[in-house]
């Protein structure tokens, strides 16, 4: 079993930066163990979709949408990802949830809402 807590979300003006943490705990030796950590977000009467995802090797990919802007990082010491956001735009405005992928099984967090006003 995988827990994903969430936090750092907020509501920030257009431009400014948030950084979310996601607190990653469970049976398994260390976050090291976990190959896909990865970030997703879902906007209002959206799908939700990948924004980024890193691999136990640090291998990173973004979407094109942040590119540039976000940046993902895992500390296994801390058990701990990541996202740091800058240059935040109105429509980066949704409620952004960590996933991890382990053992062939999906684990998610509930999220945390990041609101970006213009």
């Amino acid at each position: 079993q995988v827990q994903l807590v969430e936090s750092g979300g907020g509501l920030v003006q257009a431009g400014g930066s948030l950084r979310l943490s996601c607190a990653v705990s469970g049976s398994f030796f260390s976050l090291n163990a976990i190959n896909d950590m990865g970030w997703y977000r879902q906007a209002p009467g959206k799908q939700r979709e990948l924004v980024a995802g890193i691999t136990s090797g640090g291998s990173t990919n973004y979407a094109d949408s942040v590119k540039g802007r976000f940046s993902i990082s895992r500390d296994n010491a801390k058990n701990t990802v990541y996202l740091q956001m800058n240059s935040l735009k109105p429509e980066d405005t949704a409620v952004y949830h960590c996933k991890a992928s382990y053992y062939g099984m999906h684990y998610w967090g509930k999220g945390t809402l990041v609101t970006v006003s213009s």
